[in-house]
């Protein structure tokens, strides 16, 4: 109790003493670089003109896109489209705020009836929009699904930001027009011609190795052109790849146990303690159980045409006998063993019209589609009754139902298309029926009433079971290259990684300029654990570290970290020594020349005097030349007979003389070319305009740091 009644005496003393520890702390954190003041927060993906990308929504985002996206897109290539796709929105809503641009409530009714004005959820007896069904299907989501009156509200906001869009473009469109003064000078720029003698001292004509280039006029070059040689952060690597690949013994092998299962052959049953025979694929009368039990890929009982079988083999294949067995033979990576099991005649196209009637589930069904696959059929059996009693509604029952868009316009029809175009099920139907069929079909995308309306050129097909084995290294060669990694692995420890790679006889593949978000590393194609690792604080110049891949490993090496700023001479060198170079070619040309006239010139530099003539401002380009704006702009700069000084042009020295000016006929109205000039301005709004805006943006990308 005394300690208790010491520390209540002492409670303001006590109090004092932790605020201050506290305040000191808070102040120790103030000064630290990596503070939590003075650090974006790890939940803020990026800032695009002062608005943040939280991470979860991002995150949200970049599954929903996964999804559309499909699984051969990768991760970071996912993130890069949703990246973009949030910077745009960011640049564009700044632009929005500044002018007061909004949606409203009716445009936005507007909007949407014309983006739904096709689905039959939303149309009335007379094939009309109708507000109301549009009312009742959102209030019907909003009371059902959560999730799905989610999606509904990002269609939505879709829909508004793409008339924003449309709106602002317009505005500034609206603001661009083509006066009479710019078509009268555009007139002018194209009809204009000037006739000129000239001669040419091509930078070619000096050596390049008779001119040197130091690093440091390199660097000077560098420093004055700043803009031109700004990069990001970046690494250089080098690596040696042990492929996992298989040997020729291993393909022997595989083709050995391929050949065993041709012909009958005996297995022990434990069991009974003795052989049994196994019927082998020539004799099996169960082809698709055969082929699904030994094949690494499933059967497939499609016909198909000679075009269709591998091309190597096709004729061998083709031409045998029900029954026969072709094999084992190589393609695409697999040893095969093919078997002709049918043989039919099939028609090589078809035409068909079709009405699809989609259900919630199906592929490719949107946000709008209500039905449950139980009432698409309903709605599908109704609309078959209707068509055998009436085929001549087709067109009009296209229109009311369907949700193929892309065959809508044409009455719901595929003209004529090859055999196997259509997924299986409708392919089924259009080429083993006869033209004037009619019926419903069930596919993914859901059901499609269709009518045959043609069919030509029946050939033979043909059903082919075949036995395949992908071709891969056993588990003695993958043991070797595991071995043979590791043994490079260690030795690196005393060796210099190139000196050792060459002195194994293994390829060092070096890859520089790697970006912090880049994913592929050439050869070896999607390696984002490299890229992390390269660009790990604590991954230092020098060190190495062993990668699993698909193909096997890789040992790689860190060469260098560049930081964010100009480029280092050694990757400037490419553009900027030619530069330089041709800059010091013209000094050399124009220090030993002192004449003043073209035959002079030409004969000092034992060339010839030659002539262009009609050329033109618009494409300044001289006839045995090539493009040349500044030596054209200095042509229009002189009088006729006139002599210029000398030129630097693109490729060479020159000095011209006006023998021809010839003015544009002047016009009594300028407005064809005015509106020439108009839609050239309108062609860089379309193209320019979001590309300047982000230009301007403040952007702060943390897509690195955070959904890492």
């Amino acid at each position: 109790m005394a300690v208790l009644n010491k520390i209540r005496q002492r409670s303001l003393f006590l109090i004092i003493i932790i605020a201050l520890a506290l305040f000191s702390f808070v102040l120790a954190d103030l000064f630290k670089g990596d503070n939590a003041f003075s650090q974006k927060s790890q939940n803020t993906v990026g800032t695009i003109n002062g608005k943040d990308i939280t991470r979860e929504d991002f995150l949200q985002k970049v599954e929903a896109t996964q999804k559309q996206m499909g699984p051969s897109a990768t991760n970071t290539q996912v993130m890069n489209r949703v990246w973009e796709q949030e910077v745009r929105q960011a640049v564009m809503e700044t632009q929005f705020e500044e002018l007061g641009i909004t949606v409203e409530k009716d445009q936005m009714r507007d909007l949407l009836k014309n983006a739904l004005a096709t689905s039959p959820e939303f149309l009335n007896e007379a094939g009309l929009f109708d507000e109301n069904k549009l009312n009742e299907y959102i209030i019907n989501l909003k009371e059902t699904s959560t999730a799905t009156y989610q999606e509904w509200i990002n269609y939505e906001k879709s829909l508004a930001s793409n008339a924003l869009q449309q709106n602002y473009y317009n505005l500034v469109k609206a603001g661009l027009t083509g006066t009479l003064e710019e078509g009268k000078l555009e007139h002018k720029l194209q009809n204009n011609k000037v006739d000129i003698k000239f001669v040419q001292i091509p930078f070619s004509s000096i050596p390049d190795s008779t001119v040197t280039v130091s690093k440091s006029e390199i660097s000077s070059y560098i420093k004055k052109h700043k803009d031109m040689y700004q990069v990001e952060a970046s690494t250089d690597i080098q690596y040696v790849e042990f492929k996992e690949a298989a040997t020729v013994e291993d393909e022997e092998d595989i083709k050995a146990g391929l050949t065993a299962l041709i012909n009958d052959y005996e297995i022990y049953n434990e069991s009974s303690k003795s052989n049994e025979t196994v019927t082998g694929f020539l004799k099996t009368e169960e082809n698709e159980a055969f082929v699904n039990s030994n094949s690494d890929i499933k059967f497939d009982n499609r016909f198909v045409f000679k075009s269709s079988l591998p091309t190597a083999v096709a004729d061998s294949i083709y031409h045998l006998n029900v029954g026969e067995v072709y094999g084992p033979y190589k393609d695409n990576g697999y040893f095969k063993v093919s078997k002709l099991i049918a043989v039919k005649q099939i028609p090589d196209s078809a035409k068909v019209r079709h009405i699809l009637i989609p259900y919630v589930g199906a592929r490719s069904a949107d946000a709008t589609i209500t039905q449950t696959e139980v009432e698409a059929k309903q709605t599908a059996d109704s609309i078959l009754g209707v068509l055998k009693t009436n085929k001549s509604k087709f067109p009009e029952l296209v229109k009311q139902f369907s949700s193929d868009k892309g065959s809508i316009e044409k009455e719901g029809r595929y003209d004529w298309h090859p055999y196997n175009t259509m997924v299986p099920e409708f392919n089924d139907f259009e080429f083993e029926g006869n033209v004037g069929d009619l019926g419903v079909v069930k596919t993914v995308f859901g059901f499609h009433i269709i009518e045959i309306e043609g069919q030509k050129d029946k050939q033979k097909a043909v059903q082919v079971g075949t036995i395949t084995r992908k071709i891969e290294p056993s588990q003695e060669t993958i043991d070797k290259v595991f071995r043979e990694a590791s043994n490079f692995e260690i030795a690196l420890e005393k060796k210099d990684f190139t000196s050792l790679a060459d002195e194994s006889k293994y390829v060092v593949r070096p890859v520089n300029s790697i970006k912090i978000l880049d994913e592929n590393i050439p050869g070896i194609g999607n390696q984002r654990q490299i890229v992390r690792w390269a660009f790990n604080k604590d991954t230092k110049a020098g060190n190495v570290k062993r990668f699993n891949i698909p193909s096997g490993y890789a040992i790689v090496q860190l060469v260098a970290k560049h930081d964010e700023g100009l480029m280092s001479v050694e990757e400037a060198t490419v553009t900027a020594m030619p530069v330089i170079r041709k800059e010091k070619k013209s000094k050399i040309v124009r220090d030993r020349i002192s004449v003043t006239n073209l035959d002079d010139l030409a004969a000092a530099e034992n060339t010839t005097v030659r002539t262009a003539l009609a050329i033109n401002m618009k494409n300044p380009t001289i006839s045995g030349a090539g493009k040349e704006p500044f030596v054209v702009g200095a042509a229009f700069g002189l009088k006729e007979g006139q002599t210029s000084k000398l030129i630097d042009g693109n490729n060479g020295i020159y000095m011209i003389q006006v023998t021809k000016m010839t003015p544009a006929v002047d016009l009594d109205n300028y407005q064809a070319s005015a509106n020439q000039v108009e839609n050239q301005k309108m062609t860089v709004v379309t193209s320019k305009l979001y590309d300047a805006l982000k230009e301007a943006a403040e952007i702060e990308d943390n897509r690195a740091k955070t959904v890492e």
